[in-house]
């Protein structure tokens, strides 16, 4: 099985070369089945109704999302009723929405997504990540063997922790947040494939998809700076993950990086 997984999708650089690369990518690469993080598409902050059904019109199986999902007020109504969309699963119970999900691919293998938000640095206050992912693993199916988690998560070492905790159980752990792809995708000793930032899909010509001169405003000058994705050519930046779906276990893991035009 190949699995295509997007890094964060930024504003309308993100949602454009998206939109335009990803059909031939999975033709060429021969993809089963593709999840892709959102939580910055609309603007570069949140993700809507409207734009998740483009993104779920190309066959993506499912949209993962981190920190900013509410951004958008609507995201609370259409989370609610669009299964596909997930919000980190360590949030309280009553949350709307779920941060579990499974997809199936054209020949009927289920695989199973589950999105995951730190708390170092981040959202301290929700649930352990690790022991969230305890619970969730505990509850899948047996017959369910092809698990991703997309770590949604500030610091290189509770990303490296996660992989190693989940090593052997699940099929990939991919961080994203970050915006900066790593060159440190490998297969761990237990089977499963992990890269600690998967990177951004959006424009490169920013500071992580924002536009650069107001972020560098607010940085030189120390006043508060309104911050708007950066408009210009766009680049996909994803991880292609070779897993073997009778066991679960992955095979190879690979960075793909396609720009625009």
């Amino acid at each position: 099985m190949n699995l295509l997984f997007a890094g964060d999708v930024v504003g309308n650089a993100g949602r454009r070369v998206l939109l335009e690369r990803l059909p031939g990518l999975k033709e060429k690469l021969r993809v089963d089945v593709v999840v892709v993080n959102v939580e910055n598409a609309a603007a570069g902050f949140g993700i809507t109704e409207k734009l998740g059904r483009e993104f779920l019109a190309l066959g993506i199986g499912v949209l993962t999302t981190g920190n900013h999902v509410w951004d958008k007020k609507e995201a609370l109504d259409y989370i609610a009723t669009e299964p596909r969309l997930l919000r980190p699963h360590n949030y309280p119970a009553g949350t709307p929405g779920s941060g579990w999900a499974v997809t199936r691919t054209a020949a009927g293998v289920p695989v199973g997504v589950l999105n995951l938000m730190g708390n170092l640095f981040m959202h301290p206050t929700l649930d352990c990540p690790f022991d969230c992912a305890e619970r969730a693993l505990a509850a899948r199916p047996p017959e369910l063997r092809v698990v991703l988690v997309d770590f949604h998560a500030e610091t290189t070492s509770e990303k490296m922790a996660m992989g190693w905790h989940l090593d052997g159980r699940v099929s990939a752990v991919l961080g994203t947040h970050t915006h900066v792809p790593t060159a440190d995708e490998r297969v761990l000793p237990g089977g499963t494939a992990y890269i600690t930032d998967v990177g951004m899909t959006g424009c490169y010509d920013s500071v992580i998809g924002m536009d650069k001169e107001k972020v560098l405003r607010r940085f030189v000058r120390k006043l508060p700076e309104r911050f708007e994705a950066a408009e210009g050519p766009g680049t996909l930046c994803a991880v292609l993950v070779d897993i073997d779906e009778r066991t679960g276990r992955s095979r190879a893991i690979r960075r793909i990086s396609v720009a625009e035009a």
